[in-house]
């Protein structure tokens, strides 16, 4: 064998342990003791954990499962608690002082990226060995927890490392969690559904190509010795029989097809550099070469032109291959993420390779029947490939990994082949994807459409609810829809039959949802129409009507008036009904009592776990009401907090009191301005006063908001409803037409930058305005010198 460089990275070792409940050696272990243990297995396999832990100088740890969440969610995550430093915590198991801990991103490609890091890092000198590894134990959790049995998993530290935060980034929008698309069984069904589109498939012919793909898988996994599973192995046929022991989750995925979560798991690798492993005596037939890596990133899900296939898993299997200057062909050992069929039905279409490829596909027994570790489960593959390649010396292995919902990939080709360390970059292939076409979305589909994909969710019950992907008929846009609750007719329709054969009639944004059913009738029936006139009386909101002015206040005063959905629901339908009434020519919105005008959204309510959700003309009816014409005064007495201060940003004027307070308080409860109070407050003020308020958060008072300019008049304490009933009959006093068609061309000249650009131009509204009987009266009444008598026509 020639002399390779001293400086090229080799794998030398790898571990895996497990434990499962009752059985004489079960000791409830932590996912950091797992982790230390497999560590600690992955030295000895290379030469001992005595010889090798004071040499590791850096500790790369997968994040576990209880860590990928928000920090307000982990409680609930990891009721036992867990590390505040997950490396040091190993690292302090196997007796090592790393100088280099980092704790991984959440997802399920880390394992291999972490590799891929580690070994580059290793050649470039920066470190000499390097610790790879990760433990689950969400089976001792869930039993702990059903037996009110109390553990202790947290282990304080002020070692300082590199947290790389859970960082989930874009995989679910908000708009697709308000639909339900929100876990991993979920979105991968509808992947499921969309491929099965593609390949013309009926429901059953789907359901026995996922059992032949899988019945493999749970063979591997019965002769594993980590195995999770129960160890049975599933013909074709059981997997794809639905019955009591294999119910159906989420169209078509049953219980077999889903990956299986509650493990006792932990994997680690062990690298080092030819020249380490060569002064610490560590036998040349343990090393494993990384011969060529990729990892890339997946469009966001509803960005993907196709929902049945990834590209970007695609272009990763590719440029790994070519990286390593080798054909699938010579690959003998290949383990494929398999958290879903449709995970790994990517990857054979990517590869081209048959279901049953005699070489198969997985190396572990799969994330349905091994059992999948969180975001390790890849590391469990790395150490199943090296051990196949150690006895197989010269053959080559393929460990494909993935994260999210076929969002992020990372590929790895390995081989005892010595082979000089060549750097693998994939932002070629990355700038690809970037710049593939994205479908048209909307947010607010109406009409009639026809089905992209979809899934049923299924409970222990039965049926529960239907989700679509589709696109409109009349401009192919793409939406997001759930079926109604309470239509048991569409939704047995989407289980007897094939919903991707159905058309669908579609609700838009009904309390934050778009919803649909089988027809216009069953949509009117369940989700009615709000009536288009002021109602007698709402539950959190007065109106009172003066002739042609209206009166609207937030009648929420405990709560210094915030908003709850429901709340928000009233003022839509108020500002609705005030822009389709002729009679009504001026609008004031103000609150109730003496302490606020209004604080924002109902935090309280927002943090109780209750569905929240936003009217499509924004906060308080007004924030996202594009098309409106007719005047609203907003009469703020007291807070005008977040949200509060967006609804008078988005009125016309503002009359405050003299004790009024205005803030974008947003940025001091970790949100932002979103209703549109970062735009509007940049327009109406200087740049940089605005600037000033929305990243400190902090008040201004009502005068200060007179001498910015945002606030047209400041009038005394508890006087600002009857100051804005004063500047609304100013209003009055003048054309309703004028005024409404005045607003109408402001608002049409805001597409233009430049002054000049949006003067000269044909208007509709000027055109109107000729044309209008107001025009002739103000005209007429100016000549005969008396006052005018509008019509508002």
């Amino acid at each position: 064998m020639s002399r390779i460089a001293d400086n090229t990275p080799v794998v030398i070792g790898v571990g895996q342990v497990s434990e499962r409940l009752n059985t004489p050696e079960y000791r409830q272990l932590s996912p950091v003791d797992l982790a230390a243990l497999a560590a600690s297995a992955a030295c000895d396999d290379a030469l001992s954990l005595a010889a090798l832990a004071p040499a590791i100088d850096a500790i790369f740890a997968v994040r576990t499962v209880a860590d990928s969440v928000a920090a307000p969610m982990r409680a609930q995550m990891a009721p036992f608690g867990s590390p505040e430093n997950v490396p040091a915590s190993v690292a302090k198991r196997l007796g090592a002082t790393p100088r280099l801990l980092v704790y991984s991103p959440a997802c399920g490609d880390e394992p291999q990226k972490l590799l891929s890091e580690a070994c580059e890092r290793l050649h470039s000198g920066e470190l000499e060995m390097a610790l790879v590894c990760g433990g689950e134990a969400i089976s001792t959790q869930r039993a702990a927890q059903a037996a009110k049995q109390p553990l202790d998993w947290s282990e304080p530290s002020d070692v300082p490392f590199e947290n790389r935060n859970w960082n989930m980034g874009t995989l679910r929008t908000r708009h697709m969690n308000d639909h339900k698309m929100i876990m991993p069984p979920t979105v991968y069904a509808m992947f499921e559904n969309a491929r099965r589109k593609r390949l013309g498939l009926s429901r059953d012919a789907y359901a026995h190509e996922m059992g032949r793909l899988l019945s493999p898988f749970s063979k591997v996994a019965a002769a594993n010795p980590h195995s999770a599973g129960t160890r049975k192995v599933w013909s074709a046929e059981e997997i794809a029989t639905i019955s009591a022991d294999n119910r159906m989750i989420a169209d078509p995925h049953p219980i077999s097809a889903v990956a299986r979560d509650q493990v006792n798991l932990g994997a680690a690798v062990l690298l080092t550099t030819v020249g380490t492993a060569r002064k610490l005596g560590i036998d040349e037939s343990k090393w494993v070469y990384l011969h060529g890596y990729s990892s890339i990133d997946e469009r966001a899900v509803l960005e993907r032109e196709r929902l049945d296939q990834s590209v970007a898993m695609d272009l990763a299997y590719r440029k790994a291959l070519e990286e390593a200057g080798v054909e699938i062909a010579q690959i003998r050992y290949i383990d494929i993420y398999s958290c879903f069929p449709i995970a790994v039905f990517s990857a054979t279409d990517a590869l081209g390779l048959d279901a049953q490829d005699p070489r198969g596909l997985t190396l572990t027994g799969g994330l349905h029947f091994f059992g999948g570790p969180g975001n390790n489960y890849s590391m469990h593959a790395i150490a199943e490939v090296v051990a196949r390649l150690r006895a197989d010396p010269g053959t080559f292995g393929l460990v494909g990994a993935n994260g999210g919902f076929l969002s992020t990939h990372a590929v790895g080709i390995y081989s005892t082949t010595p082979r000089a360390w060549k750097t693998c970059d994939s932002e070629d292939i990355q700038a690809t994807v970037n710049q593939l076409p994205a479908p048209a979305f909307t947010r607010e589909p109406e009409g009639w459409a026809t089905i992209e994909t979809y899934t049923v969710l299924y409970g222990k019950e039965g049926p529960t609810d239907v989700i679509v992907v589709g696109r409109l008929e009349r401009n192919g846009e793409r939406f997001i829809a759930n079926s109604i609750q309470g239509d048991r007719d569409t939704l047995q329709a989407f289980v007897d039959g094939d919903g991707l054969n159905l058309r669908i009639c579609l609700r838009p944004h009904y309390q934050g949802l778009n919803q649909f059913a089988l027809d216009e009738e069953t949509l009117n029936r369940l989700l009615p129409k709000h009536p288009n006139r002021i109602l007698p009386a709402y539950e959190h909101v007065l109106v009172q009507r003066h002739g042609p002015l209206l009166e609207v206040t937030i009648n929420r005063p405990d709560v210094n008036n915030a908003l709850t959905p429901e709340a928000n629901d009233e003022l839509e339908q108020i500002f609705d009904a005030f822009d389709a009434d002729r009679s009504l020519w001026v609008a004031i919105i103000t609150g109730a009592g003496t302490r606020a005008f209004c604080t924002g959204n109902d935090l309280k309510a927002g943090s109780s776990g209750r569905r929240m959700w936003m009217p499509r003309t924004g906060f308080g009816g007004l924030t996202n009401r594009r098309t409106r014409v007719k005047p609203v005064i907003a009469a703020v007495n007291g807070y005008a907090m977040g949200g509060g201060f967006e609804i008078a940003l988005a009125c016309d004027l503002i009359v405050a009191d003299d004790k009024a307070q205005f803030a974008l308080s947003e940025v001091r409860v970790g949100l932002l301005a979103g209703a549109g109070g970062l735009q509007r407050l940049t327009r109406q003020i200087p740049y940089k006063q605005a600037i000033d308020l929305i990243l400190t958060g902090r008040r201004a008072s009502a005068e200060e908001g007179r001498t910015l300019g945002f606030v047209n008049r400041v009038v005394p304490e508890g006087t600002a409803l009857q100051a804005a009933r004063q500047l609304a009959e100013e209003l009055l006093e003048n054309s309703p037409t004028s005024i409404r068609l005045s607003l109408e061309m402001l608002r049409d000249s805001e597409r233009f930058a430049s002054t000049t650009d949006s003067i000269g131009l044909p208007y509709p509204a000027l055109e109107r305005l000729l044309a209008s009987e107001d025009r002739i009266e103000g005209m007429m009444a100016f000549a005969q010198k008396r006052k005018p008598q509008w019509k508002n026509r």
